[in-house]
């Protein structure tokens, strides 16, 4: 059976407030697991870096202690946004599409400054939130070439992506252009991969196989925390939304990444 079938089947069944619990207690393990005995320790380098981010609040979530970490240190982080962020709001109907991606960009604007990151590296590329999928594909091409030209101007040591199988459609659909960007760019770069919603959606060995545990590694954010915490709480818009024990997977001292199959790409 197709795994988005069966997920869509289970949502059926299951209530929204049991699926809820079942996807808090799945997720929280796993990531503790992950944590505490599943994962390498990832020392933190001086290559500079470029984030692709889906969504605006997907870089904060996933990397906000890494990006931290690495401007305290002098160390160039761009970050993109591949979408305008116009689906996610919680009374979609009370706004204007304008007003939404307006008030997403600046609590974008506003979550990064607290990270380090100036106004000046931080790029909106402005495709429609959801549909990033499904793009035509003269639309696509030029995503992919738009991507290209941001990878050989900034020659990025790391390049983060959401995880290839995270469970949303635009987070899996920006792995497979920045991944596509790279190889046309032919730059030397590394390629990790950050789960945003991988733990809490994915029944365990349907999308995450054992070889994606083994390459997970975590990176110690402790001396950032503050800084994580305080711009993930500039995110107010997405705090109405999100579950909080989504939220919290997101609030403790590691960051975990994944490497292409344990290599670099």
């Amino acid at each position: 059976m197709n795994i988005k079938i069966f997920l869509r089947l289970i949502r059926k069944i299951i209530p929204n407030i049991w699926l809820e619990k079942i996807q808090n207690i799945q997720s929280h393990l796993l990531s503790n697991w992950l944590l505490n005995h599943g994962s390498k320790i990832m020392d933190l380098s001086h290559k500079p870096v470029i984030v692709f981010s889906p969504h605006q609040d997907d870089e904060t979530l996933g990397c906000g202690g890494m990006i931290a970490q690495k401007r305290e240190q002098g160390i160039p982080v761009i970050v993109v946004f591949l979408t305008d962020g116009g689906q996610g709001f919680i009374d979609l109907e009370s706004y204007s599409q304008t007003q939404i991606i307006q008030t997403r960009k600046q609590e974008a604007v506003t979550a990064l400054k607290i990270l380090g990151v100036e106004e000046s590296s931080i790029h909106f590329l402005d495709k429609p939130d959801g549909n990033l999928q499904f793009l035509e594909s003269k639309e696509r091409q030029k995503t992919i070439q738009q991507v290209v030209q941001l990878l050989k101007v900034h020659q990025p040591g790391e390049v983060y992506v959401p995880h290839r199988h995270d469970c949303h459609q635009d987070h899996e659909a920006t792995y497979e252009i920045v991944k596509l960007a790279i190889a046309h760019a032919k730059i030397d770069t590394e390629l990790l991969q950050y789960p945003i919603w991988l733990f809490w959606e994915a029944p365990l060995f349907l999308k995450l196989k054992l070889k994606d545990l083994a390459s997970a590694s975590r990176l110690k954010i402790a001396s950032v925390q503050e800084k994580k915490f305080k711009a993930i709480s500039l995110y107010s818009s997405q705090l109405e939304i999100l579950p909080p024990g989504f939220v919290k997977l997101f609030l403790k001292s590691d960051e975990i990444f994944f490497t292409e199959e344990g290599k670099k790409n």
